[in-house]
């Protein structure tokens, strides 16, 4: 055999240990808990035949081998490269489990950072599926600044390429700061995890018992911390949410989301829209009714559902062109802004932003959550995080005002004052300063005091109220809001609004970045 013979032989022998590495019995275990293996969440994410893999076959560092074994395994147990997802650039790296728990040392981080370095330059998203037993031990100190060195990559390249974590696995220890430093979070119920400290360390601790499920399950991170904006069932219904949710989304900073094709099946007018808020303005509907009238049909992709239900986030389409919704939710709390559901809307707005998503808002808010424990934790700060990013955003703003604009969450709400661009309300709306009840209760507290009959004269006062200071068509005459509009008409009005302002451009002062109330 010649000598290209020979360098081939090599070549395939190479290849053949590749594969055999990924022992049968570990995918098999892997299997059994629900999960897919590395290379099957890549072909699952990326269009047939287009992942094209990167240092597959570079090995472990031998670091700390006194310690305990460390397999000499190709690849050091992370999968990384890039392909095509709908035809688009994505990169990609998916920790495997299989090998070494997925644990991350030096080699095992710098292959991720090279990733995370070649996406920020093709100005390409990037995708980070996490699966691993955390920092390889054996490693001490080279691991640590391994990570280290990915969580600075991912604030280099915040802002400028969309970011998403997906857990699949165990995440725990200082590994979680990588997945909370991205701009989305995807988690698997029942079979990832979250958590700075384990259940063993909560109960050596704290003594306190709980599940690794109770203390940073999909659910709980999704419900109670906010971290996870998205789960599913499932690591294939995950996959294929987030390759959805990868088509509203432009590739970076410089560039409009993709556009859709458009197939004219949803009416711009829609009488369906006049009969969803009901007429007694202290009974609940749910907001997503009118969402899904406005958009078109189907299109609306809901982010962080379970978490402040409150107020709802998520992106729609108009006639195929990506949308950012933030809308006050009163089947919840009757709308009332408190601190989750401020912090929640402010972290989307942001994310808006920075990728040139137009945002509508709609409004029906009846104030913030009064109470103690509101103002001891911080709701001035945090309600301030919303009034920050609103205020920031330059990329067009909407706001239709369905019911309920009370007091400073008026203000909050993308008020014209504070920049709103276009700001309609439909027949429905009361703007004040507060409800018609709490002003007349103030107003007219002497008066009730002394009446007869009380009750029968705060009616009145209250309906007067509403009519002579509440009432949408003063404030449309006196300028604060562009038009109160028939809200049947709403799809239209927002469609032509937006048209007007697709070439909006804004000059900010020159500044290193605003000081948001943190």
């Amino acid at each position: 055999m010649d000598i290209n013979g020979k360098y081939f032989k090599s070549y395939l022998e190479r290849e053949d240990a590749f594969k055999k590495q990924y022992n049968a019995d570990r995918i098999k275990k892997q299997h059994a808990k629900g999960k897919l293996t590395a290379h099957e969440r890549i072909a699952l994410l990326f269009d047939s035949g287009t992942f094209e893999e990167i240092d597959a076959y570079v090995t472990p560092s031998d670091q700390g081998v006194e310690f305990g074994k460390i397999e000499m395994s190709y690849g050091d147990g992370v999968v990384t490269g890039h392909g095509m997802i709908d035809g688009r650039l994505v990169f990609a790296y998916a920790q495997d489990f299989t090998i070494m728990g997925g644990s991350l040392g030096i080699v095992h981080a710098r292959k991720i950072a090279k990733i995370q370095e070649m996406a920020l330059k093709m100005g390409a998203p990037i995708i980070g599926i996490n699966d691993s037993g955390g920092a390889r031990i054996q490693e001490g100190i080279a691991s640590l600044n391994g990570y280290g060195i990915i969580f600075n990559n991912i604030i280099q390249s915040s802002g400028i390429i969309p970011q998403i974590s997906v857990i699949m696995g165990p995440a725990a220890g200082g590994a979680v700061y990588g997945p909370a430093l991205t701009d989305w979070v995807f988690m698997t119920s029942h079979t990832s995890y979250m958590f700075v400290t384990g259940p063993n360390v909560v109960r050596e601790v704290l003594n306190e018992d709980i599940s690794s499920e109770d203390l940073g399950g999909a659910e709980t991170h999704a419900r109670k911390s906010g971290v996870a904006n998205m789960i599913y069932d499932d690591e294939e219904n995950t996959i294929i949410a987030l390759r959805k949710f990868l088509s509203y989304l432009p590739s970076n900073n410089l560039e409009n989301p993709p556009v859709a094709a458009y197939d004219n099946s949803t009416p711009d007018v829609n009488e369906k829209l006049r009969d969803i808020v009901p007429d007694d303005p202290n009974k609940a509907y749910d907001v997503r009714d009118i969402i899904s009238l406005i958009v078109d049909r189907n299109s609306f992709f809901e982010t962080s559902e379970l978490f402040a239900p409150n107020i709802v986030t998520g992106f729609g389409r108009l006639e195929g062109k990506t949308i950012g919704i933030v809308a006050n939710q009163p089947k919840v709390l009757a709308g009332v802004l408190d601190i989750d559901s401020s912090t929640k809307g402010a972290r989307f707005i942001r994310f808006c932003d920075v990728f040139n998503i137009p945002i509508l808002t709609l409004e029906d808010v009846p104030g913030f959550l009064p109470g103690k424990d509101q103002e001891h934790s911080g709701i001035i700060r945090h309600g301030a995080k919303l009034l920050f990013a609103y205020s920031e955003a330059t990329v067009p703003r909407i706001t239709i005002i369905l019911r309920k604009a009370y007091g400073g969450a008026y203000i909050v709400m993308n008020s014209r004052s504070m920049g709103g661009d276009f700001n309609f309300a439909w027949p429905s709306a009361e703007i004040a300063v507060m409800g018609p009840d709490g002003a007349v209760a103030i107003l007219y507290r002497r008066e009730l005091a002394d009446a007869k009959d009380p009750v029968a004269m705060k009616k009145e006062l209250v309906k007067r109220y509403r009519e002579k200071v509440a009432n949408p068509f003063i404030a449309d005459e006196k300028g604060y809001i562009d038009e109160v509009i028939d809200p049947a008409m709403t799809r239209r009005k927002v469609l032509s609004a937006f048209t007007a302002l697709s070439n909006k451009s804004v000059k900010v002062p020159s500044r290193k970045h605003g000081n948001m109330p943190l």
